[in-house]
């Protein structure tokens, strides 16, 4: 009976079954998450240095939107959007690391220990969510995480398999083990894809290397190739991290390809956020970059592809989001999406280019209180069409004003026009506010 309902969801989409003994039906699901990237550090994006031979050819076999953004322009909140397909707001996970009282150094054993009561409290909100790795499992999927993990063990995000063990007496933070994915080759994804189709079961990889990410010390080839052509070495560190990066999504696509799983495998594709490179120092970025509300921050290519499926084609008008993910991958396979989800299928063009506005939010990197993650909000941001409000928070940021830009014209944002717009600031804050207006905020009578 179960075959007889994938073969009318494949049916729907235009798909046919695999006919090869031991081939899943059901469609294999790669999450590829760069960490630490601008969006227009690609050659595709049209970088003046920076090759990504590999990341190129899968935006030209991709239904690729070039206006993607993130759900928070730091690490662990935006990873945790693309598993739930939530907010930060929603989800709670809206840090790095909780706050928590500590005279000492917080990442030693004992930080670690005093730690342990704020981060568990974290983490069992986290697994009330909706986790796609939990969805899948009912549908047969063996999963596996490697590289970039916040939340705990691999086990702790519902994945079958996995390179994190979390356990901060052993250096467990934000990836551990995982983080050598990628830098240290990729056998064990290999290993992996192997094992699933030995057991005959589709899987789900989450493959987010901790790269171009710090520490930027690429293979000397690398690092010689971008010394001879730019004349900072901060700078071609950086940019030899993100062709090192590029080699491994490659070696990645080379093996499906190999073993004969590229037609019945979705891959998407996204940057969990932002990142310029400080050309004076090494390992550095550039204020207004990482962990701000700007389009350096917040901005992503965003890719899926599905050969025969998906038709490959570029948009630089829709707005697509990184909570779209979830939505997407329970599209094809012809599941519900939950109500609390807000994002749409990268494949319902419809409904895409009916979508009016899209939303990120930033907050600190700490946790202010994990009952009330809200209280560490700083900036709200909404994106219509051409225009971009950032909306400071009246508690954390009560000095700062909104920004307005004209992000079309203006994709670095070096001219605020709030004060010469404020009709549509106005409106852009309604906007805001009826998405998700934080209890604490006052906001002024609109």
């Amino acid at each position: 009976m179960k075959y007889i309902y994938w073969l009318l969801i494949l049916s729907i989409f235009g798909c046919k079954a695999p006919t090869e003994e031991g081939k899943s039906l059901k469609p294999n699901i790669v999450f590829i998450i760069s960490d630490d990237q601008a969006w227009n550090d690609y050659s595709f994006m049209d970088h003046q240095a920076i090759e990504t031979p590999r990341i190129d050819q899968l935006a030209n076999q991709s239904l690729t939107y070039t206006r993607g953004y993130v759900s928070a322009p730091l690490c662990s909140p935006s990873l945790a959007s693309m598993i739930t397909g939530l907010y930060p707001h929603q989800h709670g996970i809206t840090g790095n690391d909780p706050a928590f009282n500590f005279e000492g150094k917080k990442f030693t054993a004992e930080g670690f220990k005093a730690r342990k009561e704020y981060f568990d409290t974290l983490l069992q909100k986290f697994q009330q969510q909706p986790l796609l790795t939990n969805i899948l499992a009912e549908e047969g999927y063996l999963s596996m995480q490697t590289g970039k993990w916040w939340l705990g063990s691999y086990q702790d995000g519902g994945f079958d398999y996995g390179m994190t063990h979390g356990d901060p007496a052993r250096g467990g933070r934000h990836g551990d083990e995982g983080l050598t994915i990628g830098r240290e080759g990729m056998d064990t994804i290999f290993s992996f894809i192997d094992k699933s189709q030995e057991e005959e079961q589709p899987f789900f990889l989450w493959y987010a290397p901790f790269l171009p990410h710090t520490p930027h010390n690429p293979p000397d080839s690398l690092l010689q190739k971008y010394l001879a052509k730019v004349d900072s070495e901060p700078l071609a560190g950086y940019y030899a991290n993100c062709e090192w990066f590029d080699i491994t999504v490659g070696q990645l696509l080379d093996h499906l390809q190999q073993e004969g799983l590229s037609e019945n495998t979705i891959i998407f594709y996204v940057c969990d956020n932002g990142w310029q490179q400080n050309p004076e120092k090494m390992n550095r970025y550039v204020k207004g970059s990482k962990r701000a509300p700007y389009d350096l921050g917040i901005r992503t290519p965003v890719m899926v592809k599905w050969p025969g499926q998906v038709k490959a084609q570029r948009d630089s008008s829709m707005l697509v989001s990184s909570i779209d993910f979830v939505p997407t991958v329970l599209d094809f396979l012809g599941l519900p999406q939950p109500e609390k989800m807000q994002g749409i299928s990268l494949t319902a063009k419809d409904r895409l280019q009916s979508r009016n506005q899209i939303f990120s939010e930033v907050f600190a990197h700490d946790i202010e209180s994990v009952l009330e993650p809200d209280l560490s909000l700083k900036y709200r941001i909404v994106i219509e069409g051409e225009w971009k409000l950032i909306r400071p928070s009246n508690r954390n940021l009560p000095d700062e004003e909104p920004e307005l830009y004209q992000i079309m014209q203006d994709p670095f944002e070096k001219n605020n026009l709030a004060s010469q717009y404020p009709e549509k600031v106005e409106d852009l804050q309604k906007k805001l506010n009826r998405w998700w207006q934080p209890s604490f905020e006052k906001e002024e009578n609109l």
